[in-house]
């Protein structure tokens, strides 16, 4: 692994209101020659928004929008859009699972979807389809979809405190078959609570899903599993140390210190372009040889017991 030398690659902006406090936390899709990067914002009003920026090479910045690209709209989002996460399906639209807050004092918080057609991302035409809540009521957060049907259903992972669950869904409205697929692990560094970073990427292995653990400090690190293919209910591998834990300044010091938090990477060349927040102010960029995360040899599966 390695730390872009260019980390923070996005900053918050003092002349810009929306987004002058915070920035983290971003998603990122690759179409039409470009990363699109999504990240949320947070200004004067501390009112979370998602901003656009862009990399032809996943590395550099090449264009940011001065203007926020999703805010929001209805009562289930009244204090703000959280952590998007971008999944490019096979049927062919672009999807974002998001945190939607209604009230942040009291934790009133739930999964949103929504979608973008490829063309209108690439041409930054922000013609959003509707937005729903599959899970009304219920306090659940860190979605993503996978880009790929599991016999004929869409398949979400998500988090119901304190774990990483998963659902399935033929049309995206109605859910069924809510597993917890992995809970924290007592005296490791994921021992309080976990949640999905990216959407999980496809190889040879199965679903390689980059996670988050938080322990009792309230310190957040990065780590991976391995999803069965087929059954991605089923972890078969799962990382007994971090990949990614706060050790620069801007990881280690900011609005929410000792944080590394991601939902969003892409795969380049062989190498996984992983986009994470540090200390909830800026985003940041971890470089890694694809090969490096996956073992040798898997283990045996992991037997995760429901919730």
């Amino acid at each position: 692994m390695k730390r872009f030398p260019g980390n923070p690659i996005l900053k918050p902006n003092p002349l810009s209101p929306w987004e002058a406090r915070q920035v983290f936390n971003a998603g990122a899709v690759y179409e039409g020659g470009k990363v699109h990067i999504l990240y949320r914002a947070i200004g004067h009003d501390q009112i979370s928004r998602l901003g656009y920026a862009s990399s032809y090479d996943g590395l550099y910045i090449v264009e940011r929008l001065e203007k926020p690209v999703f805010e929001p709209l209805t009562p289930e989002e009244y204090d703000g859009c959280e952590d998007p996460r971008l999944t490019k399906c096979e049927d062919g639209l672009v999807y974002m699972a998001y945190t939607a807050v209604a009230d942040i004092v009291y934790g009133r918080f739930q999964v949103g979807l929504t979608h973008i057609s490829p063309k209108d991302l690439a041409e930054k035409r922000w013609r959003w389809g509707p937005r729903s809540y599959p899970f009304p009521g219920v306090k659940d957060k860190d979605a993503a979809i996978l880009p790929k049907k599991i016999n004929g259903l869409y398949a979400l992972i998500h988090r119901i405190d304190p774990d990483i669950c998963i659902s399935y869904s033929s049309d995206l409205r109605n859910w069924c078959g809510l597993k917890a697929i992995m809970s924290p692990r007592p005296g490791m560094w994921d021992n309080l609570k976990i949640g999905i970073g990216p959407p999980p990427i496809e190889i040879s292995e199965g679903w390689l899903m980059v996670y988050h653990g938080v322990d009792m400090n309230k310190v957040y690190r990065l780590g991976i599993a391995i999803l069965d293919k087929e059954h991605p209910e089923n972890v078969i591998y799962r990382c007994e140390k971090p990949i990614l834990e706060p050790e620069e300044d801007y990881e280690k010091f900011g609005y929410v210190p000792n944080v590394v938090f991601s939902c969003g990477a892409v795969l380049v060349d062989g190498q996984l372009l992983i986009y994470y927040g540090g200390a909830d102010t800026t985003v940041n960029l971890a470089i890694y040889d694809i090969a490096e995360l996956i073992p040798s040899r898997l283990e045996e599966p992991i037997v995760v017991e429901e919730s």
